[in-house]
């Protein structure tokens, strides 16, 4: 299998190493020219300046998509176009409209399209997930999400909701099985051009809630999210990888190994082209999630709650 990576700036370099690890690496594309010559010789792959030339002078099986946001619909679509499969970055696309556009193309070209929602692959998710499957606990009832750090100086095109909150929003529709009906949202700017601070409700049937707390303000790192039981409070943190499940009378920590979480999600995409594996993260999911990111951005615009109805 040959893969290509186009993007190779800031979160990309660890795609490209992985790649690389899996013996499937067989180009790199940067609009920067000399960043992509540097890939292309520290990897020993081909290296292009333009989408364009890759796609009319590499032989390749699928493309990895890491770049800006407002880059990845036009990308997509000249990849998809050309029959390859894809991997974007999150979010999908800037426009849900877009992404609706490119998962139907993908789906009439016969490839795969799927999205970056690493969190699915994180195994203390993995681990919380089964455990609000199997309801060993009760009914999952609330979720609440934690993701703070400074801000990231290489993030320029969006707000921290499309950067930030949408891997928060992702995992409570995996652990829920379900899409919110309503969202409500405040945010809010101090430090960068888009808003840089968020807190976000997602309201789903059966009075079931997420808040999603955001910011590119608090000096300590932080990710950790809560899952509220009928019968227990399940804690977990996304960095370490720990999981504590807090009953009436004791407390539970299942053992779990700490993998890799993008190495699982690129093997996951691999294995789906090859026909070894389901895909985890489907492209119409990954367009409901950016339609959940815009009503929170107009939410907190309008200062009212958006309702949705999401397939």
């Amino acid at each position: 299998m040959k893969i290509v990576q186009i993007g190779t700036g800031g979160w990309g370099k660890n795609h490209i190493r992985i790649l690389s690890q899996l013996g499937v690496l067989s180009a790199v594309c940067d609009a920067d020219a000399q960043r992509s010559i540097e890939y292309g010789e520290k990897y020993s792959v081909n290296h292009y300046s333009s989408v364009d030339d890759l796609i009319g002078c590499e032989e390749f099986d699928g493309a990895l998509v890491v770049t800006p946001t407002s880059t990845h619909s036009e990308i997509a679509t000249k990849l998809l176009q050309a029959k390859k499969h894809v991997f974007v970055e999150k979010p999908l696309t800037y426009k849900s409209e877009d992404g609706q556009r490119i998962a139907e193309l993908a789906e009439k070209n016969n490839v795969i399209l799927t999205c970056g929602y690493i969190e699915r692959f994180n195994p203390a998710v993995d681990i919380v997930k089964k455990i609000v499957g199997e309801k060993k606990f009760g009914e999952l009832l609330m979720l609440e999400f934690h993701r703070e750090n400074r801000i990231p100086l290489h993030i320029k095109d969006v707000g921290i909701i499309y950067d930030t909150s949408v891997h928060d929003i992702d995992t409570a529709n995996w652990l829920f099985d379900d899409m919110p009906h309503v969202v409500f949202a405040r945010s809010g700017r101090v430090n960068h051009e888009h808003e840089d601070y968020a807190s976000i409700m997602l309201g789903y049937k059966n009075d079931r809630s997420a808040i999603i707390i955001s910011n590119w303000i608090t000096p300590k790192r932080v990710r950790i999210f809560s899952a509220v039981c009928t019968d227990a409070v399940i804690t977990s943190d996304f960095i370490s990888q720990e999981v504590k499940i807090e009953k009436k009378e004791e407390t539970e920590i299942p053992r779990n190994e700490k993998q890799e979480p993008l190495l699982l999600e690129i093997q996951n995409f691999l294995g789906a082209i090859e026909g070894k594996n389901n895909l985890v993260v489907k492209s119409q999911e990954a367009v409901n999630v950016t339609k959940i990111a815009e009503a929170a951005l107009l939410s907190s615009q309008k200062g009212i709650p958006i309702y949705l109805d999401l397939k």
